[in-house]
């Protein structure tokens, strides 16, 4: 099995692998051109994230600076606004549904190191999904961990870090995240 593939079955891989260094530094050159491109030029932009996003969603907008390891392992699912300088560690998939907003300055890390030094000096690491619901608000400087869920409709406070699932239509705050308040539902 090739480091790629191990890498997105979730299993422990060497990133450091000629392959994934290839694809690395093809996504950092469509996200160097996507970022350098002026404000008018949608249509460029758009054709830019659907060759570098596993899907784009329909006319999404991402502000720049964007950042990502990969591309291919983002899919929006529908319309998604993401604000400036997010970075998006995409070694699994994140998943992000129809009608969501991101804020600037939010991070969505999969890549996991080992804490045991030796394993980590040795270049190992693995990964876990993230996905985000439908019509979801997160605030700027949001961090979200590897493996988490964060369901429909749900609202994440800004400069919160969410280290575990978030359940659909709450409010959730802080660090580490947690729900304070549920949302009225329409």
């Amino acid at each position: 099995m090739s480091e790629k593939e191990k890498m997105i079955n979730g299993d422990n891989y060497m990133p450091f692998c000629e392959l994934l260094e290839k694809d690395r530094f093809r996504a950092k050159t469509l996200c160097m051109k996507y970022n350098t491109l002026t404000p008018d030029k949608k249509d460029e932009k758009q054709k830019i994230l659907s060759e570098l996003l596993g899907n784009a969603g329909e006319n999404s907008v991402i502000e720049p600076n964007f950042f990502c390891d990969y591309g291919y392992n983002i899919e929006f699912n529908g319309f998604v606004y993401v604000n400036h300088n997010s970075v998006f560690l995409d070694c699994a998939k994140i998943k992000v549904g129809a009608d969501t907003f991101i804020g600037p300055n939010c991070g969505f890390y999969t890549a996991i190191h080992p804490i045991n030094a030796k394993e980590r000096i040795k270049g190992i690491e693995s990964a876990k999904p993230i996905t985000i619901g439908n019509g979801v608000w997160l605030g700027g400087n949001v961090v979200v961990l590897p493996g988490v869920s964060i369901g429909d409709r749900s609202v994440i406070g800004a400069g919160s870090v969410v280290t575990k699932d978030i359940p659909s239509d709450v409010v959730a705050v802080g660090n580490p995240c947690r729900v304070i308040k549920q949302i009225e539902k329409l």
